[in-house]
């Protein structure tokens, strides 16, 4: 009789310390729901509760639909001259104003906006594609094979961005391609870069080793544990230097390297309305506007999708 009240005391005692396993409880409830949400979702969740990442999309998805759309958007047709209504202000007809040749400048900024926004990505996918895989390769194995692309990337640093798209035209020809390419060559370097010190770093941690010792191969790791680390990083460079190839794309065609007439770039149209600055001044501001707020929206998506990836990587772990 004693010894079972001892024993119901004690399976009492036992049952008062467990946590409670209601569904909503902070041990049951909670970590299960996280465990079952994706990683993209996560992503995802984390994204959308950053205001600047958000409205820096709905920007650039406003400029791609303007790209997309652009001959049903455009009121004039951006090629029309009109000789009469040269260099007019910004008023009812022209919310923008009209350039030295009478052209709409709304509809030659609607009609630029495909070339703007396609020039950066070919210059950082060219630079994705020459500099991200040897700055894995170079960053994991070492060697002579890091010493030797680290002193190529030191050569193409030396090189003058101006000089070598000024080559390339001269030997290629006026193409927007043939120029962003070559742009992209001078990107890959600093891709190099920052890849390879991010891959040294995570090649000396205790779960590479580990993965070693279990006989993953080097490619497997570089896959698996390299590639999702160093990727916040180049989410941030890939941001800076789309930003980057938009001013380089503005600015040689400012000076008439880049896109060529009839054809029209943001860089091409305000360096129409520059010629015309002591005549018109607000002319110039719409191109240059443009031109500023697709920047900060790349620079703050990419600071946005830094953040997400990075907490979501960590959480990995």
């Amino acid at each position: 009789m004693c010894s079972s009240i001892h024993d119901s005391e004690g399976s009492h005692d036992v049952s008062s310390q467990r946590p409670p396993s209601t569904p909503d409880g902070p041990h049951d409830g909670v970590p299960t729901a996280v465990s079952t949400a994706s990683p993209m979702r996560r992503f995802a969740g984390r994204l959308v509760r950053q205001k600047l990442a958000v409205i820096s999309l709905a920007v650039l998805t406003v400029f791609v639909l303007i790209a997309l759309l652009s001959d049903l958007l455009a009121p004039y047709d951006p090629r029309q001259q009109d000789l009469v209504s040269r260099n007019l202000p910004p008023h009812g007809n022209h919310p923008f104003g009209t350039d030295d040749l009478g052209r709409d400048v709304l509809s030659r900024l609607i009609d630029g906006t495909g070339i703007t926004l396609m020039a950066p990505v070919i210059a950082v996918g060219v630079g994705l594609v020459l500099g991200v895989p040897i700055g894995l390769l170079a960053g994991y194995f070492g060697g002579w094979f890091d010493w030797l692309s680290s002193r190529l990337a030191d050569a193409l640093f030396a090189i003058p961005g101006l000089i070598l798209a000024m080559a390339v035209v001269a030997v290629r020809g006026q193409s927007t391609v043939n120029v962003m390419i070559a742009v992209g060559v001078l990107f890959a370097p600093r891709l190099f870069r920052v890849i390879r010190a991010e891959t040294m770093v995570i090649a000396s941690s205790r779960f590479v080793d580990a993965a070693v010792t279990a006989g993953a191969s080097p490619l497997r790791i570089i896959r698996t544990h390299v590639v999702p680390n160093v990727a916040p990083s180049l989410i941030v460079q890939c941001t800076v230097l789309l930003g980057l190839g938009v001013l380089i794309e503005a600015g040689l065609s400012f000076f008439g390297i880049g896109v060529q007439p009839p054809n029209a770039s943001w860089g091409v149209v305000l360096r129409r309305s520059f010629d015309a600055i002591s005549e018109e001044p607000m002319l110039s501001f719409a191109p240059g506007a443009a031109i500023t707020l697709l920047i900060l929206s790349l620079q703050f998506l990419g600071d946005g999708m830094r953040d997400s990836l990075g907490r979501e990587i960590r959480r990995g772990k």
